[in-house]
């Protein structure tokens, strides 16, 4: 259900649950254990997240709710989109096809977000008489702004990749699959040319912004890292490679 394919320091991590790569109790197991995996992997600098045939994740996998808790279907799969939000290493969402209540939640909970200009995204919860259970309450207001994101959740009407880079819901945009592909690999490969701890803190920090109040305390803790980082092996070549007008080599260190 969860592909993993590496090219040098990007892993290509697929969604594949035919017919729509709906989010399954397995399937999401498997995304967890994935992860874990590449978040461990020193090879890895930048995943890429994306969908098997027509879409990236149609949604949840209505036919396993029956005999569920509701509790504990909000719980977990909250515990996992957490997770990737705070993951150590950036994750690019290529979304095609369609992002649709689980999946969009997922997307949202990625790093960035690339779309195809007619990708469906939304939260169509309510048309099952239900609210979005994933972090999408409380992602998507942060994106889009509270009245965008309530009209998407009331309605559950989706809005097109094109609207969404307008409403910033995405980065950027892809005329078709193959090049949000491309747009996702160039993207992800830049990144992962970069130093790991340089990474690692930046993903941090802009949690840190996100999520925290504290405007001070972010501040504190960008001069800790800001520290850290400027005694490192990376740092001194980095700054030896700009002086010598060469590209770095990073050793992670």
């Amino acid at each position: 259900m969860i592909g993993v394919t590496k090219e040098e320091s990007v892993a290509w991590v697929q969604v594949k649950h035919p017919p729509a790569n709906a989010l399954s109790t397995e399937l999401l197991t498997q995304l967890d254990e994935r992860m874990t995996e590449l978040s461990h992997d020193d090879e890895i600098s930048a995943i890429i997240l994306h969908g098997e045939r027509r879409f990236f994740v149609a949604g949840a996998d209505i036919k396993e709710f029956e005999g569920k808790k509701g509790s504990d279907l909000a719980d977990g799969g909250q515990a996992l989109f957490n997770k990737l939000e705070s993951f150590n290493k950036p994750i690019v969402a290529a979304i095609h096809g369609a992002a649709l209540g689980g999946g969009l939640e997922l997307a949202m909970a990625c790093t960035i977000r690339i779309a195809t200009e007619d990708a469906k995204l939304g939260l169509p919860e309510t048309n099952l008489g239900l609210i979005p259970g994933y972090g999408g309450t409380q992602r998507l207001p942060k994106l889009v702004g509270p009245h965008k994101a309530a009209e998407m959740m009331l309605t559950g009407l989706p809005i097109t990749g094109a609207d969404a880079l307008m409403w910033r819901l995405v980065n950027d945009t892809a005329k078709d699959e193959q090049q949000l592909l491309e747009k996702a690999g160039k993207l992800a490969q830049t990144i992962a040319e970069k130093s790991r701890l340089t990474s690692e803190r930046i993903l941090d920090l802009v949690q840190e912004a996100h999520h925290g109040e504290d405007f001070e305390k972010g501040l504190k803790k960008e001069a800790q890292y800001f520290s850290e980082v400027f005694d490192s092996a990376d740092a001194k070549e980095g700054i030896g490679a700009f002086l010598e007008k060469r590209k770095p080599e990073f050793s992670n260190r």
